[in-house]
């Protein structure tokens, strides 16, 4: 890859930022495309979130953003517009800027989330899921699980009003799903779903009540650093099926370049 001036600039913004896998997955594709674009990582406190973005708007050259934990949910608010699907999930993690500066968002999480599991043949159609987490990229796949057909969606949080507010977005527009708040028992459930950061830094503290885990059971990550997280480690040794975080990114590869238009100017 050669940079030049010419080259078009694309970020992905994280607090922290080590662990993200976006710049090799979207800078290999960028290579493939034969494309003059570059995509870096910008690591930004949630303090300094406001003023960097506006600082961005201000580069001329960049093409989009890339958003990840945590802040999906505030720089929504931060965007001069945001596609339909992101102002219904309420958070975005993806943004294009448009050639006068304006900021366009959207969410592509929940899409790539259950195209991931599609991929590795989990079925969803009237399965029974357990949703751990209600923040960004949370709220992103339980709609896109509910719209695959799910026929319960039992969604734990640490802070219940998230949760209330998820079911209240949710459950007009699916009322044939069951949408409830639920507690870290993962006993009845098909799938088990970790979209909180919870096993990204050591020491943490596992998501649910890993140990009631059974047998037939699967049990899906969003983290990718480290690919076998705690969780996953605890449900493999009790016989379930685990799905890895980086499918998720890996199906959304395609459609984030399609966002942002890389290679296409």
């Amino acid at each position: 890859m050669e940079i030049s001036g010419k080259t078009k600039l694309y970020v992905i913004v994280a607090d922290p930022i080590g662990q993200v896998k976006t710049p090799q997955n979207i800078n290999k594709w960028i290579a493939q495309a034969v494309a003059d674009a570059v995509l870096v990582p910008m690591h930004v406190s949630p303090e300094n979130l406001a003023s960097w973005f506006a600082a961005m708007r201000g580069i001329k050259n960049l093409g989009g953003i890339v958003v990840t934990v945590p802040h999906k949910m505030s720089i929504r608010h931060l965007c001069d517009q945001v596609t339909p699907a992101a102002e219904m999930v309420g958070a975005v993690n993806v943004i294009r800027r448009e050639p006068d500066g304006r900021m366009l968002g959207d969410i592509l999480d929940g899409q790539g989330f259950v195209a991931g599991l599609k991929q590795s043949q989990i079925a969803l159609q009237a399965k029974q899921v357990l949703l751990c987490g209600a923040g960004g990229a949370a709220n992103a796949i339980a709609f896109a699980l509910a719209q695959a057909g799910v026929a319960r969606l039992g969604i734990y949080n640490r802070t219940r009003p998230k949760v209330d507010e998820m079911i209240a977005r949710l459950s007009p527009l699916y009322p044939e799903v069951k949408i409830e708040a639920v507690t870290s028992d993962p006993t009845g459930f098909d799938l088990i779903v970790n979209a909180t950061s919870l096993g990204m830094a050591l020491g943490d503290a596992l998501p649910l009540d890993a140990q009631a885990l059974l047998p037939g059971q699967t049990v899906a990550e969003i983290i990718m650093t480290p690919a076998l997280t705690p969780l996953l480690e605890v449900a493999q040794s009790l016989g379930c099926k685990i799905q890895f975080g980086l499918p998720m990114l890996e199906c959304q590869i395609a459609l984030m370049a399609r966002f942002m238009k890389i290679g296409e100017e």
